[in-house]
């Protein structure tokens, strides 16, 4: 005889409170409405975008008013949150296009593709490099500020705003922000999302006066303000869009070696530079997270930085200036900008790095799971992830030797548990998996798609572009080309990894099963 079960997940408060998230967004399209006006572009597809924003989130609003968040609440919150924003967020690209222009994200698909790798901070692109010139100015900066509201977490944002969101503010941020856990820096969770909010917001302005600095004194070409603020919202979020088709390769030397500290920064646990402001520098300095994010980013530099000065890493049908055999710094600018770039995954590129080897370029792949620190806006696994495998890997070996040695694993001075071991070989075990199928899927689809001719290194690439939210692959999705080519199931598919990428995986699935809904 079959057992009733009950459905209790209260997915009509979930679905309310992702009402008053997109609500209160509303007011995001009235900064490219200042730029449009600036200008004198349109300013319709933003003004029908924050239209659209404050009539759908109050029409969800009406679903409920209740304000317990429980648990499997805020797992559907976050997960519905991260679907809904990015869907409305295609409205600028969809009324822009409306008579105006063909461009690539014109079509709705497109738009869906451009407006998710934006939020999720992924940094992949349907737009070519010479399709920028058909967009607005405007439209541009709306695509740079989605990358800036989705870096540290629009819900994060919320909870630092909304009094309703504060109660159960320390289970959304923890469903939402990259990594195992956010760390509760202040005694209220509210003032915790303020704190990493105003850094986030001190590093950006920072980044944008630094750009803008070296072009106003001549050390740069082609930055300008727009463009210091454009790429300022992009490079915190470790994002990796630009107005530039040709990304940072537009800039100068100079402003190349610039961006590479905020990228490395912006891939940092921000809780850490709430320490060090506050005094306690050796919680930065100390942390064993911190010191081996470093580390493999200096080895695989200086691998690339090897590859690239004898000329190993250089394909020798496609020579390009910025890698003579030789030239020392033109070797570790690109391998040290390209390593930040890629480990962080902001995705950016100060060349096309398709006229690398491909020794060089599995080189590079490699650096595509590695990810930055949990607590930062960076994507893929995440480096403690792998300092924790590797530590849990040495206690094996050693238990093996000594049978009878309590042997817990450590980070730093503080023992982990045992379940978080559990759940990071799990997380990485789905990773892994998902990677593989979507490589197979996506080469398959490539195959009866004219234009694209995929090797299985650059199906690689774009499986885990996607997925870790890296931004640019090798061959036809390299850092100067785009996605537009694949077919619109695959884009679909694309913009699923994209999605469950940016919430860790598990977030997601998890609303997935029979088990979260019954009881």
């Amino acid at each position: 005889m079959a057992v009733a079960t009950d459905r209790y997940v209260d997915y009509r408060l979930s679905l309310s409170l992702v009402g008053t998230v997109v609500k209160y967004l509303a007011a995001a399209p009235l900064f490219p409405v200042l730029v449009a006006i600036y200008y004198g572009e349109s300013v319709v597809p933003f003004v029908a975008t924050s239209a659209v924003m404050v009539a759908v989130g109050l029409l969800l609003e009406q679903l409920s008013d209740d304000s317990d968040l429980g648990h499997r609440e805020a797992f559907l919150l976050v997960s519905l949150s991260w679907l809904v924003i990015p869907i409305l967020g295609t409205v600028p690209y969809l009324v822009a296009g409306n008579g105006v222009f063909t461009g690539p994200v014109a079509g709705p698909v497109n738009a869906l593709f451009e407006s998710m790798s934006g939020f999720t901070t992924t940094g992949s692109t349907v737009m070519g490099s010479i399709s920028f010139d058909t967009h607005s100015r405007a439209l541009l900066m709306w695509r740079q500020l989605s990358q800036w509201l989705g870096g540290m977490g629009i819900l994060v944002l919320m909870v630092a705003i909304l009094p309703e969101l504060s109660v159960g503010g320390a289970q959304i941020m923890n469903e939402e922000a990259p990594g195992i856990s956010i760390e509760k820096l202040t005694p209220r969770i509210q003032e915790t999302a303020r704190a990493l909010w105003k850094i986030y917001v001190g590093l950006t302005v920072l980044a944008a006066l630094v750009y803008f600095g070296l072009d106003a004194v001549g050390l740069g070409t082609n930055m300008g303000a727009y463009n210091a603020v454009a790429h300022a919202l992009t490079t915190l979020p470790t994002g990796g869009f630009s107005p530039e088709g040709r990304s940072v390769e537009a800039f100068s030397p100079a402003i190349q070696w610039a961006f590479v500290p905020f990228m490395v920064v912006a891939g940092t646990n921000f809780a850490l530079f709430w320490y060090a402001l506050d005094g306690r520098v050796d919680k930065l300095t100390g942390n064993a997270e911190f010191r081996s994010y470093l580390a493999v980013m200096g080895l695989v530099t200086a691998a690339l930085t090897a590859l690239l000065f004898t000329g190993l890493g250089i394909s020798g049908a496609t020579p390009n200036v910025g890698t003579i055999p030789g030239n020392i710094e033109h070797s570790l600018r690109q391998a040290t900008f390209q390593v930040a770039a890629i480990v962080t995954t902001t995705g950016y590129a100060s060349m096309d790095f398709n006229s690398w080897h491909p020794v060089a370029q599995t080189v590079l792949l490699f650096a595509f799971f590695l990810g930055g620190s949990a607590g930062s806006a960076a994507g893929s696994i995440k480096i403690v992830r792998w300092v924790l495998v590797r530590k849990a890997m040495y206690r094996s070996l050693f238990t093996s030797v000594h049978p009878d040695a309590v042997e817990p694993v450590r980070v730093g001075d503080e023992a982990v548990a045992e379940e978080t071991l559990r759940d990071v070989f799990v997380f990485i075990m789905i990773f892994l998996t998902l990677f593989v199928v979507s490589t197979v899927l996506l080469y398959v689809d490539s195959l009866f798609v004219d234009g694209i001719d995929l090797t299985g290194l650059q199906a690689m690439s774009v499986a885990i572009a996607t997925l870790g939210n890296v931004g640019p692959g090798f061959g036809a999705v390299g850092p100067m080309n785009s996605f537009e080519l694949f077919s619109a199931p695959a884009k679909l598919y694309m913009v699923f990894l994209m999605w469950i990428g940016r919430l860790e995986i598990l977030s997601v699935l998890v609303i997935l099963t029979p088990a979260y809904w019954r009881s």
